[in-house]
């Protein structure tokens, strides 16, 4: 494990440059990448709590999932002629599929952040707003497309007008009228299932470094709430 240096250690905690100095010298490399771990596995736990629940993505406008693109202009023809059913009970079924199968997350995630490296901890800090969905992409994304798929397409096949959108747009995808990735229902609703989750993984992992002390968790007390 290659060493974190002073100035190191400040930057992968966030702290000040010469604010922090004096407080973060005190803190070692251990403490230093259990803070970051801690806070990602707490977000992450937080996360999957969150979303994998009745209206977890429903009713959640972060990360609802809508109709596939190439579906919105059909949806404005059926909903004009009183076919509004339809389309709500699909916008449903979606969203219902990725309730279901974000609990399936839970053990990747957090056997991710568990196998995290000095150099992913500082990558996740240095990264910007996007470095926590960056690294559970990177880490879990294929692998969860694999659990999440089969019970996204149990959850959405009793829903005929699936079926009907994926005939016609798989037809479409073979002329480019549609993208190859918006084809098929079932492998939409994983991968924006996929993204809502990471999406509020990186804000629960926010709010936890906003407020270390409310976690009652003594390494982030300790990590984080030092720099404050």
């Amino acid at each position: 494990m290659p060493t974190i240096h002073r100035r190191e250690l400040i930057v992968l905690l966030g702290a000040p440059a010469l604010g922090g100095l004096v407080q973060a010298a005190s803190l070692t490399e251990t403490d230093a990448v259990a803070g970051v771990r801690t806070a990602l596995e707490r977000g992450a736990v937080a996360a999957v709590s969150l979303l994998g629940r009745t209206d977890g993505f429903l009713g959640n406008p972060k990360v609802r999932i809508p109709l596939p693109p190439a579906l919105e202009d059909a949806a404005k023809l059926l909903k004009a002629i009183g076919q509004s059913k339809r389309i709500d009970e699909l916008v449903t079924a979606m969203n219902r599929a990725a309730e279901q199968a974000v609990p399936e997350a839970k053990t990747l995630l957090v056997n991710a952040v568990k196998a995290m490296s000095v150099e992913d901890a500082l990558k996740v800090v240095r990264g910007g707003d996007t470095s926590v969905t960056d690294f559970f992409a990177g880490k879990t994304r294929e692998p969860l497309s694999v659990k999440f798929l089969p019970i996204v397409t149990r959850a959405t096949e009793r829903v005929k007008l699936a079926e009907k959108y994926n005939a016609l747009a798989q037809k479409g995808a073979g002329v480019g009228l549609v993208k190859r990735e918006d084809a098929n229902v079932q492998q939409y609703v994983t991968r924006k299932a996929l993204d809502g989750l990471y999406l509020m993984i990186g804000e629960e992992e926010k709010k936890i470094r906003a407020d270390p002390v409310g976690t009652g968790s003594a390494i982030l007390k300790k990590v984080f709430g030092a720099l404050r």
